[in-house]
């Protein structure tokens, strides 16, 4: 038997509520076999304030996992790539030669541009790098409130503006936007934009509450990838993956952790 693959360059977030986890998760309730190459390890620490710990994975180790999984797959059967956390400037090298050397087909880039265990000026070098090296090899990228207007330049106030800053990232990258505003833009609804150089359509849901939900991120990315797997066209994917989204923020799992995590359910 055969089956779509897709592939996650991800980091490994412990509690399970996002990360490389949730990518594995939300492929397996697409249908779609998941494989993984581990960049970092993140784990909260719950004595002081559940605040991040992050350990890089060695670029030698990263591409180590690529070379084996792009021996394994040949690019039809593994044509689409999600990339989330890269935490790092050396890793960012390391991923960017993979792209350029082997076509992937589709790229899904989930823009992490803060990692929270880094000091500013790492994260910042972090930042510079992925815009640099990364982002232009993106075909769909999926950007939060906060990326977006780093991507963009703009404030991000209002859907008005959201759709804007998805035509500037566009323009900037090549890629297919979605843009999220979540629950960070006023109003009932948390609203995204798509947007392909051709097309803008915004992607509304009632909000589930006022606060962000972990994991939403990557299982949105995630999901775009496991569609676009499955032969959907990059809206169709879009529009999938933000139903996928909220039905899993509706049923979040609640830990002893201060924040909820979305949960996937087989569609």
């Amino acid at each position: 038997m055969t089956s779509p693959v897709a592939l996650t360059i991800a980091g490994s977030e412990a509690t399970g509520g996002a990360g490389a986890q949730a990518d594995l998760r939300t492929f397996q309730a697409h249908q779609v076999f998941g494989a993984v190459a581990l960049t970092c390890i993140v784990s909260f620490d719950p004595n002081a304030d559940w605040g991040h710990r992050f350990v890089p994975v060695e670029p030698q180790v990263i591409a180590d996992q690529l070379e084996a999984i792009t021996a394994a797959y040949d690019a039809d059967q593994l044509s689409v790539t999600k990339i989330g956390m890269l935490g790092t400037p050396a890793t960012i090298e390391t991923v960017a030669k993979v792209l350029q050397r082997r076509p992937f087909g589709q790229v899904v880039l989930d823009p992490v541009l803060i990692c929270k265990g880094q000091e500013p000026g790492a994260a910042l070098d972090t930042d510079t790098a992925l815009k640099a090296k990364v982002l232009p090899l993106a075909t769909f990228v999926t950007p939060n409130h906060f990326e977006a207007e780093s991507l963009s330049g703009l404030q991000i106030r209002s859907v008005e503006d959201l759709t804007e800053a998805a035509r500037r990232i566009h323009e900037t990258s090549g890629a297919v936007v979605l843009a999220k505003g979540g629950v960070n833009l006023p109003g009932p609804d948390a609203v995204d934009v798509f947007f392909d150089g051709t097309t803008t359509e915004t992607l509304s849901a009632p909000k589930v509450g006022e606060v962000q939900v972990a994991g939403a991120g990557c299982t949105l990315a995630a999901a775009v990838a496991a569609r676009l797997a499955l032969g959907d066209s990059p809206l169709e994917a879009a529009r999938a993956a933000k139903a996928f989204v909220t039905a899993g923020i509706q049923e979040r799992l609640v830990s002893q952790a201060p924040f909820d995590v979305v949960r996937q359910r087989a569609v």
